[in-house]
């Protein structure tokens, strides 16, 4: 695919990432536990039925310098006991509130370094919430992995916890790019690797993850890395654009001083990877996604019926609202969002009182509802019919365009660049303006116009 300069300069602007609608930056610190615990009841009679859990580990053995997420130095081991214990006491306080008659789809564990803890105390809390909750019939039940701490045994460990879904954080191939962002490579080759999550149970799943944009990073060098990862064969692989926002994580800021690629460099490793892994028979899913052809998330896709999270996408079968638990969680409910304390300290003397650990959340009203379905729906699916938001919300299409500050001369300066294709009744995003497909949403977000927000570059 060829990108014109063009575009690449009219496009790279700051937009949200769009995990959520509103954007995490305007939750409201006047949010407070009472709020989460009103918002968990009302959960029960909303959509979707199904509950997710996301569980935050946010214990790593070192920092990657990359790293926008709530992570710390790896403690002592009666820190991470105390920690555990908090978290399954976080479900039981959850738990009380949510109908047993809702099955849990989706059981997420991120970080930090969810592997950078002893296996055991991961079956704990799998476990816990086995017991609480039924399952549907194939749940997913995933993992953020360093592969630098992964050894034979402690994927068996894993098997036996439950876990079906892993993701490994690759980041790139090149181990003068890892030393440069203070990541270790794997410590075991990840061809064999792969192959033995799939020797032990063929019908788990493995992701790779990448990022591209990193210091030392180079076209030819990223390309090299992608060229690896489509002989590991494995069943979804993801290309992240690293988003610098220095302002909000200092680590970011020993990047600046190491150099970072231009948006020219970075979106040509992107179209590099696209191409390499279009070839080679993947399918790209939403916006930094790719799976191959039987993968469910291709299916769904193609029947419109992808989700998508904090977590990353997934398929209507599995996406239920999540309820988050540890340090930092951001529970994702019909309603409302709620985020938890980023304080350890704070944490654990919360939930050990008994008190949800709320640092701040958002009670999403009906026209945001609105709004993020529409969002969702081309974040997603690439396409979006007016008359089916209009359904779902018993109002008209015009109503929907109303609310969404639907404007045709915004959409047909899209259309000009051939990002779009549009009707009274429909729009649909080209494979060309999957690449600015930020830049699409954000045009039917009323609130960016709204208020001084920093995000990172759509590029």
């Amino acid at each position: 695919m060829n990108v014109s300069e063009y575009l690449l300069n009219k496009y790279n602007v700051p937009v949200p990432r769009y995990t959520s609608y509103p954007p995490a930056n305007h939750f409201s610190d006047e949010f407070v536990a009472e709020n989460y615990k009103e918002l968990i009841v009302k959960s029960n009679q909303e959509n979707p039925e199904l509950v997710a859990f996301y569980i935050h580990i946010p214990f790593c053995d070192q920092i990657c310098f990359y790293c926008g997420c709530n992570a710390i130095k790896m403690r002592q081991s009666h820190a991470v006991d105390e920690y555990v214990a908090m978290i399954k006491k976080e479900i039981l306080m959850v738990s009380k509130n949510i109908d047993k008659n809702r099955k849990v789809s989706q059981i997420h564990y991120g970080g930090g370094t969810p592997n950078a803890i002893e296996a055991r105390y991961l079956k704990e809390i799998n476990d816990l919430l086995f017991n609480e909750f039924s399952l549907i019939d194939h749940p997913e039940v995933a993992i953020e992995c360093n592969p630098a701490l992964l050894t034979y045994e402690y994927m068996d460990e894993l098997f036996q916890a439950g876990f079906n879904r892993f993701s490994f954080g690759i980041q790139d191939f090149d181990e003068e790019v890892l030393k440069d962002v203070n990541r270790k490579p794997s410590a075991l080759p990840v061809k064999q690797l792969v192959s033995y999550v799939k020797e032990h149970d063929s019908s788990m799943a493995v992701n790779l993850d990448f990022i591209y944009g990193l210091p030392g990073q180079t076209v030819d060098g990223f390309s090299e890395t992608i060229k690896k990862a489509i002989e590991v064969r494995p069943d979804r692989l993801v290309t992240f654009s690293y988003a610098h926002v220095p302002w909000m994580k200092e680590n970011q800021k020993i990047l600046d001083k190491k150099g970072l690629p231009s948006a020219d460099e970075k979106m040509s490793m992107f179209l590099a990877a696209y191409d390499l892994l279009k070839k080679a028979g993947y399918i790209s899913i939403g916006l930094d996604h790719y799976a191959l052809p039987e993968d469910e998330l291709c299916v769904a896709q193609s029947n419109h019926q992808l989700h998508r999270n904090f977590q990353g996408y997934c398929t209507k079968r599995t996406t239920g609202q999540v309820y988050a638990v540890g340090v930092s969680g951001i529970s994702q409910l019909s309603g409302g969002y709620a985020q938890n304390t980023k304080d350890l300290k704070v944490y654990l003397k919360q939930i050990s009182q008994d008190v949800f650990p709320i640092e701040k959340g958002y009670i999403v009203s009906v026209e945001e509802k609105l709004i993020r379905m529409v969002i969702n729906e081309l974040m997603c699916n690439k396409q979006v019919v007016w008359a089916i938001v209009a359904k779902a919300f018993g109002v008209s299409t015009g109503f929907v365009k109303q609310t969404i500050s639907y404007n045709e001369d915004i959409l047909k300066g899209f259309k000009d660049d051939e990002l779009v294709e549009y009707a009274e009744d429909m729009l649909k995003i080209t494979e060309l303006g999957t690449l600015f497909i930020r830049n699409i949403v954000a045009s039917f977000d009323p609130k960016l116009t709204s208020g001084a927000k920093r995000y990172s570059k759509s590029l």
